[in-house]
């Protein structure tokens, strides 16, 4: 899983960058094409999603979903800064996505893929579409007094 890289932070707003909490580039492994349908689970400030919709172009489009209002208002003003008309934001659960049956042609996580039912992704997901995911893989128990120090998990 590759960073992103300091072209691809070029131009997104200060708000998304800041706030930004993922693990990874779930966008490095194949690019988005023009025209596609994507949704962002659990978007937080929009980084993931913004970078999607500069890579479908004005005939593509990005649904962001995250669960605090907080992060759909910082989400929502990225897209006002930039300028996009193809991405939006929507308050929900990644249990219980606000989105149709069948709209996206790609999923995209980052970080999150553990918290979201694989039932939820397939119902959302096109036949035939596909799911990119950053996330960590740990193949030793975290120890509890790291899973207390909330700043290792924060930045």
């Amino acid at each position: 899983m590759l960073a992103y890289t300091p072209e691809d932070i070029d131009g997104l707003p200060e708000s998304a960058i800041e706030s930004f909490a993922g693990t990874g580039n779930p966008l490095s492994q194949r690019r988005l094409n023009a025209g596609e349908a994507v949704v962002d689970v659990r978007s937080g400030a929009g980084f993931d999603s913004l970078q999607a919709a500069r890579q479908v172009g004005h005939s593509g489009s990005v649904i962001g979903v995250d669960m605090t209002q907080a992060m759909m208002d910082k989400a929502t003003e990225g897209v006002e800064e930039m300028g996009l008309t193809n991405a939006e934001f929507r308050l929900g659960y990644a249990e219980s996505l606000p989105v149709d049956d069948g709209f996206a042609d790609v999923m995209i996580s980052n970080g999150v893929i553990n918290l979201t039912p694989m039932k939820e992704i397939f119902r959302v997901l096109k036949p035939g579409g596909r799911i990119h995911i950053g996330d960590i893989v740990l193949h030793v128990e975290v120890p509890q007094s790291a899973k207390d120090e909330i700043d290792l998990w924060s930045g």
